[in-house]
């Protein structure tokens, strides 16, 4: 018997690691000391939690013959591993802010809760995207889209709170760490631009393919997606007319990203009928 680590005990330590860098960054916080001897260590859990996630996503992978969405845990899993790949990106520019302690809240909470629902891992299919590459490329931009709005949410949360310590005057502590209200309203705008973006290039490349063979398009799946995909556009359409800004932006963003992550069971849920695999536990 091998004894190399299975897709699940990588997983498992990717989500503690990113469990450990959100308790280092509350630890921090207590100590008013996020943007110095904590902030770093933090960083180095989340790099190393994002390694062993990624190497455990590789070898489920590997196992099905091409990218792990093969069911909710694999997409969930995914979702908080596109998030962290964002964090890297933009992270420094939020230089020593609380966006690192949020994202390593976030990034654990759904790896851990893929992980402690044993029903979202049941099986998974192999070859789920039928050695389409073009199929595969959609289901993943789609997937990562979802990463980006995971990352707005976040955001958003970050401008209530700031905007509320501004009503009130209360500018110590947690909220000396976080960002203006300007640049998060920026970044929020930004954020929002890329995750339709990509969600849009995901479906352009779905339809393309799908044009070819409509008989194998998921109606239920194509209709929770496209339902996604014009109500983000809706919110983008009328923040660039100035029409949704400041609070009512953030909340409609972090509203819009728990009815996104509802969506994730129905299209997960609509797959064909594939030779299922065992999840190595």
């Amino acid at each position: 018997m091998s004894s190399l680590p299975t897709d699940r005990a990588l997983l498992w330590l990717g989500a503690l690691l990113y469990l450990a860098g959100f308790v280092t960054g509350l630890v921090g916080l207590t100590r008013a000391q996020p943007a110095t001897g904590a902030r770093p260590l933090l960083n180095i859990f989340l790099l190393a939690g994002w390694i062993c996630q990624m190497a455990g996503l590789y070898v489920r992978g590997l196992a099905t013959g091409g990218c792990p969405l093969g069911n909710t845990f694999e997409i969930v899993q995914f979702v908080a591993w596109s998030a962290m790949v964002l964090y890297f990106f933009v992270g420094p520019i939020f230089r020593g802010s609380l966006l690192g302690l949020f994202t390593a809240g976030y990034a654990a909470s759904l790896a851990l809760l893929s992980l402690l629902v044993p029903p979202w891992d049941a099986a998974r299919g192999q070859k789920i995207f039928g050695n389409n590459p073009w199929i595969e490329l959609h289901a993943a931009l789609a997937v990562f889209s979802y990463g980006v709005f995971g990352l707005l949410a976040l955001t958003a949360v970050m401008h209530l709170l700031q905007n509320w310590s501004l009503k009130h005057k209360r500018l110590n502590g947690l909220f000396w760490f976080l960002p203006s209200v300007v640049q998060l309203d920026q970044i929020n705008f930004r954020l929002l631009a890329l995750g339709v973006l990509l969600l849009s290039v995901s479906l352009g490349v779905g339809a393309a393919w799908w044009v070819r063979d409509t008989a194998s398009v998921d109606l239920p799946k194509l209709v929770v997606t496209v339902a996604v995909w014009a109500a983000y556009l809706a919110v983008w359409l009328l923040r660039w007319r100035t029409r949704l800004v400041s609070t009512r932006f953030a909340w409609v963003c972090l509203v819009m990203f728990a009815l996104a992550l509802l969506s994730l069971g129905p299209v997960s849920s609509h797959r064909p009928a594939q030779v299922t695999l065992t999840p190595e536990r």
